[in-house]
């Protein structure tokens, strides 16, 4: 399914969703900058882990060390299944004990620069893994942000959405406390703005395009039914991600931030709402 922006223009222009896409994009740039290759770190070479995924374990938000202020992480070899892989490892684990045993065998290990781990929860939600994920999130935050900037003003809306941001981050470390893999995306942030639109426009219509075998239509769907079929979405598998935790340390798409975001935006969206948008709710959408 393909959301289409609403047709009728807000009352004002929405600066700060302008904003968020500027610097997202601008992150994506300056993340485009950084090899994507081979690394220049022979060790970081030797372990397969390229510049560009170096600056995203530093940036993104690693469950383990939000939840462990003061804890540092590195590049390591762990074991799993039997087979030696590189890996995050940080302070206190025993994954760290592990890697460090490891590089006494000559294996590598590199220290990173680790920035304070307050700041990788801001900085996690600019950066994206490409091109169709920054796409996507952003194509998202303008379909439904600006009529959400429109209901709660600009300062508020910016705070709301950063807000939704940090509740993502921590819904994801809440249930993989000890996990390494960085968190990275706009996605949580989103998913908040996509829960305060749900409520103050559920009955928006969304024109959706719609793939039925060999057959494409356009399909006005109430932008509630659609936005409840996107947190399903989101809500199923996160639970299997529970059911069936990540063994091999391979990641995946952060469906809990997902849901956490969404959450936080129902939740939280009339203590930051100051009028209600523009656009009636019955107003029928498209691009």
């Amino acid at each position: 399914m393909i959301p289409l922006k609403d047709n009728v223009p807000t009352a004002r222009l929405p600066v700060v969703t302008i904003l968020l896409i500027v610097v997202n994009i601008g992150f994506f740039i300056w993340q485009l900058s950084f090899s994507g290759g081979d690394s220049s770190n022979p060790q970081l070479r030797q372990l397969g882990i390229s510049d560009r995924d170096l600056n995203s374990v530093e940036y993104g938000a690693i469950p383990y060390r939000v939840l462990h202020p003061g804890r540092d992480c590195a590049f390591g070899v762990t074991v799993h299944s039997d087979s030696a892989e590189a890996d995050v490892v940080c302070q206190g684990t025993k994954q760290y004990a592990e890697a460090l045993a490891a590089h006494a065998n000559g294996e590598p290990f590199v220290r990173y620069s680790n920035p304070p781990w307050y700041v990788t929860v801001f900085t996690s939600m600019f950066l994206h893994g490409g091109i169709l994920h920054i796409g996507f999130n952003m194509l998202f935050l303008w379909i439904f942000g600006n009529n959400v900037e429109d209901a709660m003003g600009r300062g508020r809306y910016l705070l709301f959405y950063l807000l939704a941001g940090i509740a993502a981050v921590y819904a994801q470390a809440a249930i993989d406390p000890s996990g390494t893999l960085p968190s990275i995306g706009a996605s949580g942030a989103i998913a908040g703005v996509l829960g305060a639109y749900a409520l103050l426009l559920p009955r928006a219509r969304i024109l959706t395009l719609i793939f039925l075998i060999f057959f494409v239509t356009l399909v006005e769907i109430p932008a509630y039914v659609m936005l409840g079929i996107w947190f399903l979405l989101q809500f199923i598998p996160a639970v299997g991600q529970v059911a069936v935790p990540d063994i091999g340390g391979q990641g995946g798409v952060a469906y809990f931030a997902h849901v956490g975001g969404f959450v936080f935006g129902l939740a939280l969206v009339k203590v930051f709402v100051r009028r209600r948008p523009t656009i009636p709710p019955a107003t029928a959408a498209s691009w």
